[in-house]
Parts: structure tokens; C-alpha cells; sequence
């Protein structure tokens, strides 16, 4: 008796929803929009308007500029990673003369480093908080500009890494040097980034 029961009940309950379905949609007349009436065709053509030129053309005439070519959406992709090679192994039984290297003599590329000496503590004081700010920007750049952007990111790290070297070290002017460069280069992020 009781599969009767269920039976009747999903009979009722889909007799109930299908009389509701209907009803609630209403007739087909009450949802017509209005009629709107017909415009008669124009027949009689418009005349256009026609802008004279200027009486006094321009004394300059216009530059021609020329654009760089459009970039290709292919190009703009992420840049495949270059895998690293590693550099061959040399043999544990090197001879002892290779051990001496000879004194470069070009510069640096990030400059000398200077001695330091008895640094002033405002100066050094400067130069640790232009490093720490220098962290928290790094530390702050979106990920997409620091995917992109992956070699000056790079760039700016070692510079700041060098800069706390050298304030370690105690050399406080090479510090502020690293550190302003790195500066200068999240300063160049920021206006790519913003773009």
C-alpha cells in the first residue's frame, strides 16, 4: 500500500507543477508589445552638406610621423627560460700556478667599492634605510611585472644583495652606491609596470 502512495503523491506533485507552469506563463496575447505604427518612406532625397575649405590654409603644414611597426602578439608571450649550462668540471689535480689569477685591470661594472673607514652614522643610518626600502619595493612589485621583467629583477636583487654586503662589510658609501643603483632601476619597473 505504501508504493501506492508514492506513486500517487509524484502523480499529484507533477499534475500540480505542470497546472502551475501553464498558468503562471499567462496567454500569448497578454505578452504582444504594442504595435508601433509604420513611417512613411522618405522619397525626396536630402542634400549633404559640404565643409568649404579654410580661406587662409595653415602656414605649417601637417608633420608626417612615422610609427614604429604594430608588435606581434606572438612576441609579447612569455619568453622561454634558457636553460642553464654548467660549466665543465676541471680535474682536482689542477697545478698550483692556475691558482694565482691575474689582477684585472678594466673596471667594474658596478664600480669600485671603497675602503669605509670611520663611516658617519647618519650616512650609514641612510644608507641601511634606502636598502630596507629597496627590500619592501622588491618585495611589493606584482607577479606579472616581475615574470616579465625577470633579467632587471635580477639585476635589482644583486645590487641590493651587494649593498648589504657592503654595509656589512662597513663600506657605507659603496652601500649607498649599490643601493641607489638598484633604486633607479625599480624606479625604471615601476614606469614599465604602470604601462
Amino acid at each position: 500500500m505504501n508504493v501506492y502512495d508514492n506513486i500517487t503523491r509524484r502523480l499529484m506533485t507533477a499534475i500540480v507543477c505542470t497546472g502551475l507552469s501553464c498558468g503562471l506563463t499567462g496567454c500569448l496575447h497578454f505578452h504582444k508589445g504594442p504595435k508601433v505604427p509604420v513611417l512613411p518612406p522618405v522619397l525626396t532625397p536630402i542634400p549633404l552638406l559640404t565643409i568649404p575649405p579654410p580661406a587662409n590654409p595653415p602656414l605649417i603644414p601637417a608633420p608626417v610621423i612615422d610609427l614604429p611597426p604594430m608588435p606581434i602578439a606572438a612576441a609579447a608571450a612569455t619568453p622561454r627560460r634558457e636553460r642553464r649550462r654548467l660549466a665543465p668540471k676541471s680535474s682536482a689535480t689542477a697545478p698550483a700556478e692556475e691558482a694565482a689569477p691575474e689582477p684585472a685591470t678594466d673596471e667594474s661594472a658596478i664600480g669600485d667599492l671603497t675602503a669605509g673607514g670611520a663611516a658617519n652614522p647618519e650616512a650609514q643610518h641612510e644608507a641601511a634605510s634606502l636598502i630596507h626600502t629597496i627590500q619592501i619595493r622588491l618585495n611589493g612589485l606584482p607577479p606579472q611585472v616581475a615574470r616579465r621583467q625577470r633579467s632587471q629583477v635580477n639585476r635589482v636583487r644583486n645590487f641590493w644583495k651587494q649593498a648589504q654586503e657592503a654595509l656589512n662589510s662597513g663600506d657605507v658609501e659603496g652601500a649607498t652606491t649599490l643601493a641607489t643603483k638598484a633604486k633607479l632601476l625599480l624606479d625604471d619597473l615601476d614606469k614599465l609596470g604602470g604601462e
